[in-house]
């Protein structure tokens, strides 16, 4: 209490103002407009913080299960292939941050079955080494990915992939290279027959409607290659993989092509940092539409007490006194709103997984069905630098509309004030 008693008294009448608008019957109108705009500001900082979080969420679900097929890095040799690709993950592994390495070759390609025709990413591994850069040895769904023996021409299948060319284990496919042969009927596509040893699940759909995986020597066969295209890195933070790659670059023998796993996915990211941005925009405006509402509680405050603002005027309080008394009370009404929605953004984008199931048992809805994104609970992902970002911008936004109401304040003339009183 002493600490309030020893503010200047522009805070002390502002806090007044706060306080009185509330408990007074003549001004009921007044601290109504004051409690929609606090709850106008709270709605739309909650809004913009629960809003961010689940779309960082979603962007933290699609990254995690694109990388659980995708390297952090990968590696090529500009001559075209890596005969060399054991001294190479040598040479990556003095690297502290590189924690797994293997090789690879990379094709494109048809597969058909029965008339159905689809397009493929065919991707030539070693199942042992493949473990140590991505998870799709422990998404198999059917099969087993150990089954790609050198020699054997077995596949794996995206699980998209399989269902469109209504295969399954045990089946067999023939895959259609971009390659030519000569023959007597005439210059064709190079055709494989290949065994459906497996079926894997990433829960992306551009991987398990495209991706299929080969031996490492089978994909060497048919692309005619003497060694692998490459080498597939996994490092221990995947944000510093551009930082990586260029340590790698200067510290690595031969003349390498790094390409770290933002690029490969730039568009995407692209794409949804756009949508982000587009989607804070128009959550401030709703701020921003709240916040300006301080203009009409002040103006209509300062037109209320302006008998008031006379008789500080005439005890000697300057115009910039007056001002500050009513900015601290605008101030007062955003921070207040402020507080309150980063409260109730922060609860609800913590408690997501709950809030949301309880509202689709309450209404019998569904807002994520798992056939279509492969996941069935809303992925959130508070970050505090955009809760801290959001409520500085909300103060901000409500100081500035603080600014007229209290200038025009601080223009009251107390002799035409007093006239009427």
């Amino acid at each position: 209490m002493s600490l309030i008693q020893n503010l200047p008294y522009e805070w002390l009448v502002g806090l007044r103002y706060t306080r009185a608008g509330k408990r007074s019957g003549r001004n009921s109108f007044i601290s109504f407009i004051s409690l929609i705009s606090v709850s106008g500001i709270a709605l739309g900082v909650a809004a913009l913080i629960v809003v961010l979080s689940v779309m960082n969420g979603f962007q933290k679900e699609v990254t995690d299960r694109m990388l659980s097929v995708l390297a952090h890095i990968e590696i090529f040799d500009a001559s075209g292939g890596m005969p060399n690709w054991r001294q190479a993950e040598q040479e990556a592994f003095r690297n502290p941050a590189v924690k797994g390495a293997a090789p690879f070759v990379e094709t494109r390609g048809m597969l058909l079955r029965d008339g159905e025709m689809r397009p493929t990413v065919i991707r030539g591994v070693l199942p042992s080494e493949e473990r140590k850069v991505s998870e799709v040895a422990n998404q198999i769904k059917q099969g087993s990915f150990d089954a790609l023996t050198p020699g054997s021409f077995n596949i794996v299948l995206g699980s998209a992939l399989a269902r469109s060319l209504n295969v399954t284990v045990g089946d067999k496919v023939t895959m259609a290279l971009a390659q030519t042969q000569p023959t007597p009927a005439g210059v064709l596509p190079r055709l494989k027959s290949f065994n459906v040893v497996g079926v894997f699940e990433a829960g992306h759909y551009e991987f398990d409607s495209a991706l299929s995986f080969v031996s490492l020597e089978d994909a060497e066969k048919m692309e005619r290659l003497d060694a692998p295209s490459g080498l597939r890195l996994r490092i221990a933070d995947m944000h510093k993989a551009p930082q990586v790659a260029e340590e790698l670059k200067g510290s690595m023998s031969g003349d390498l092509i790094m390409r770290d796993w933002s690029k490969l996915n730039a568009n995407w990211f692209a794409a949804v940092q756009t949508e982000k941005r587009m989607m804070f925009i128009i959550l401030t405006l709703i701020i921003a539409v709240a916040a300006f509402n301080l203009v009409s509680t002040l103006v209509m405050t300062v037109t209320d007490k302006q008998a008031d603002i006379a008789i500080l005027r005439t005890l000697g309080s300057s115009p910039r006194s007056i001002m500050k008394i009513f900015m601290v009370q605008g101030a007062l009404v955003g921070i207040m709103g402020t507080l309150v929605g980063v409260t109730l953004g922060v609860i609800v984008a913590l408690n997501i997984d709950v809030i949301v199931p309880f509202i689709e048992h309450m209404f019998g809805v569904q807002f994520l069905s798992k056939d279509i994104y492969l996941i069935s609970e809303m992925p959130s992902d508070l970050r505090w630098p955009d809760v801290f970002k959001i409520g500085g911008l909300s103060v901000l936004l409500a100081f500035v509309a603080t600014i007229y109401p209290s200038w025009s304040a601080s223009r009251v003339k107390p002799a035409e004030a007093l006239r009427y009183e």
